[in-house]
């Protein structure tokens, strides 16, 4: 890929949000965007470069908040992984949306189930050598529990690891 590749896939990227954000109810559809046709073969190419971007920016926190959690005595990695989930879904509404919006599609599902393990992985509720199904489970169960647990700056009475409990017996 070419410097002039990767600056016209960044300009459809930006197109294609740009298009999400002023048509909340419309599909994702390369034709409505002409720069997105442009570039890409089809749709699931897009989605797979939109997962891409949410992706860079959600690991770029992850690292950060995990290094910053294991540095400090009191630091949580739960709360760190967390945190970077939904500052990233915070500062990326529209993207995160379009997601959301296409998460049944093949293209996105084996992209789901890796963000979910990192998750899983990240804040060291499951250990990398663990069956990948038990991974699998677990990275879903933080992932339901960060998209409907209240904001923690607005403060909760129960941490995300006792409110996973609740959501994961076995653990």
């Amino acid at each position: 890929m070419t410097w002039n590749d990767f600056y016209q896939r960044q300009h459809a990227i930006r197109a294609v949000l740009d298009h999400a954000a002023q048509h909340p109810a419309a599909r994702l559809d390369l034709d409505s965007v002409p720069a997105a046709a442009a570039v890409f073969a089809d749709r699931d190419e897009l989605l797979r470069a939109l997962h891409h971007k949410w992706n860079r920016g959600l690991t770029g926190r992850i690292d950060v908040g995990v290094e910053d959690a294991d540095a400090d005595p009191r630091g949580d990695r739960v709360e760190a992984v967390g945190e970077a989930w939904r500052r990233t879904a915070a500062d990326n509404p529209v993207l995160r949306r379009v997601l959301d919006g296409h998460a049944a599609e093949p293209a996105l599902s084996g992209l789901r189930e890796q963000e979910q393990r990192m998750l899983a992985v990240s804040a060291g509720l499951a250990e990398p050598d663990e069956p990948a199904e038990e991974i699998d489970r677990v990275g879903q169960a933080f992932l339901r529990l960060l998209r409907t647990a209240p904001d923690t700056r607005t403060g909760r009475r129960r941490g995300p690891l006792a409110q996973l409990r609740k959501v994961i017996p076995s653990f």
